[in-house]
């Protein structure tokens, strides 16, 4: 059975030094890991690709699913995952949820990766 990952608390961006800085700390590393965890899923990339490109700005759990050819609940799980991770900000209005992506999250882990990414 593999090694689970520890549970810590990686909602907010991450903040530390680039990659290219130097060695990392443990610490600092698994931040990383874990957040790259969270997008190592083609389902889970393909649903910021659509956050990301949707008209609105943001997209409903049906929507998504509809686009995807996914079930709801299946895409509930993997949204749940980028919630986690910090990726996707979700609220409710009526029967419905709304998703959009967390530009400063993916930003900030752009700018660990590479520095010089977004300039």
């Amino acid at each position: 059975m593999p090694k689970a990952l520890p549970t810590i608390d990686i909602t907010a961006p991450v903040c530390c030094a680039p990659v290219a800085a130097g060695p990392m700390s443990d610490d600092a590393a698994l931040e990383v890991a874990l957040r790259l965890k969270a997008l190592a899923d083609p389902a889970r990339v393909r649903i910021m690709s659509l956050l990301f490109s949707a008209e609105t700005g943001e997209e409903n759990s049906g929507e998504l699913a509809a686009r995807l050819g996914l079930t709801e609940s299946t895409v509930s799980h993997h949204l749940a995952q980028l919630r986690r991770a910090g990726f996707v900000e979700s609220d409710r209005r009526g029967m419905n949820v709304y998703h959009r992506p967390s530009h400063d999250a993916v930003g900030a882990l752009c700018a660990v990766l590479d520095p010089n990414c977004c300039r």
